[in-house]
């Protein structure tokens, strides 16, 4: 890293708002989880999207699990999990693995999550389900939500392909199936590059359509230039698609490589957005700063 660089990393720290600055926590509250998925060699979200509430998530003895590898093959211009087009092979043991530390950490819900898979011929949906079983032949009472990709690339991409793959997992009974439009329709292009907006709320259309029971979950990272008209928008077309429950968090910049924030929302607009989304009908909303899309996910 160069002077300017460290320099310039310096001055976005230093133009934080108060309200975003959180301590991670204590090591001691630390160590269980990590010394739980270390062992196993599995993965959280929490650690690779450097999550700021990972500290009170492990303290509560939480977990949000990253399935098939560390390594995307999308690169989503906010996203801090790693990019690469030749990720590491699916490791046929990581359900059990998945299954072993959520017995160990006594969950009542977990929410189990991926990388875009674009080179596996299912882009990954078998996995989900082979996860969901193991977890409940350990833990049949732990509720299970899944925070899925679109389910779109790679081989059988299409409409067709992304329809099987949605319905092997929904045909699973996932307790609530969570996909992010991350953003608003204009900004899509340039903040998930190879998603498309319309294609988002199509995976949250058909899981309704395949079985209206299921509570389905979005969330949008705002302060990547949209306005609260555009927000409000989105809001709407989620609730369009029948879509339930929605998060609203702030972008926080991971590195000079991803998009700079454009604007930090302050808590009274959060508190704004989160009133008039549960005045259009969702009916759980977790709108704040730190809200990210696992959090505080099995309340109520």
């Amino acid at each position: 890293m160069t002077s300017s660089q460290s320099a310039q990393i310096k001055s976005e720290i230093a133009a934080m708002p108060s309200w975003l600055r959180r301590p991670i926590g204590k090591a001691s509250e630390l160590s269980t989880v990590q010394r739980i998925i270390k062992q196993r060699q599995i993965h959280t979200i929490c650690e690779e999207g450097r999550c700021p509430n990972r500290g009170e998530c492990y303290s509560q003895k939480t977990a949000t699990f990253l399935l098939m590898g560390p390594t995307c093959t999308r690169a989503c211009a906010f996203c801090q999990v790693d990019k690469g087009h030749a990720p590491m092979a699916v490791d046929p043991e990581e359900p059990q693995k998945v299954a072993e530390a959520v017995q160990l950490l006594g969950l009542r819900y977990v929410v189990l999550t991926s990388v875009a898979r674009d080179d596996l011929s299912d882009q990954g949906a078998g996995h989900f389900v082979r996860t969901m079983e193991a977890i409940r032949q350990l833990t049949p009472n732990t509720q299970i939500e899944v925070l899925t990709p679109d389910f779109w690339g790679g081989a059988g991409a299409g409409e067709a392909g992304q329809r099987d793959r949605i319905a092997l997992i929904v045909a699973a009974r996932p307790a609530c199936f969570n996909h992010n439009i991350e953003t608003v329709r204009r900004l899509t292009g340039p903040v998930r590059r190879g998603a498309k907006y319309d294609r988002s709320l199509r995976v949250l259309s058909l899981v309704k359509e395949l079985d209206s029971s299921i509570p389905t979950k979005s969330g949008l990272m705002l302060g990547h230039g949209e306005t609260q008209e555009e927000i409000i928008t989105a809001m709407a077309d989620l609730r369009a698609v029948g879509c339930d429950r929605l998060t609203l968090g702030q972008y926080m910049r991971p590195s000079l490589e991803h998009l700079p924030v454009q604007k930090y929302w302050t808590p009274e607009e959060f508190d704004e957005l989160g009133k008039l989304a549960r005045e259009m009908g969702f009916s759980h909303v977790r709108s704040g700063p730190l809200v990210r899309s696992s959090y505080h996910a099995g309340e109520e």
